[in-house]
């Protein structure tokens, strides 16, 4: 049995990717618990405090395929969580934003997405997590 580290124990990508899985799988099942599937969560998530996105902008920001999300969308503004309209400058472009209902059911999850946010990065400290987020943020535009 070799000590010596593989290929994946330095590789970034897998890093990130690993810590993603292990932080979202604890929320995943509080989501789950509330009746939202993790794109709907991510969805309404990514809506939240926003006036609207384009069903492009969504799916970028939800990592998911474009009629993946207009399919997902149709089936939300069903359950009267989102409402869909036309933009002003494009007919073909969809807008979509969060209704009264939709805000209702995702503003607990909201509250307990920080708290488990606060949880798992309580052992950096605030200015450690600060600089996580930043060096994220620089390699999420940098791409």
């Amino acid at each position: 049995m070799t000590t010596e580290p593989g290929f994946v124990d330095d590789y970034l990508a897998y890093l990130l990717a690993r810590a993603s899985h292990l932080i979202s799988s604890e929320f995943h099942a509080v989501v789950e618990a509330q009746g939202l599937s993790l794109m709907e969560w991510r969805v309404m998530a990514s809506l939240s405090g926003k006036d609207s996105l384009s069903i492009n902008e969504l799916a970028a920001i939800v990592l998911a395929k474009q009629p993946t999300v207009t399919k997902l969308v149709g089936r939300m503004q069903d359950a009267g969580w989102v409402k869909r309209c036309d933009a002003a400058h494009d007919k073909r472009q969809s807008l979509v934003s969060l209704t009264a209902a939709g805000r209702c059911k995702v503003q607990p999850l909201l509250k307990q997405a920080k708290a488990h946010e606060a949880q798992v990065v309580s052992s950096l400290g605030s200015d450690q997590a600060s600089q996580l987020k930043l060096m994220l943020e620089s390699l999420i535009g940098g791409c």
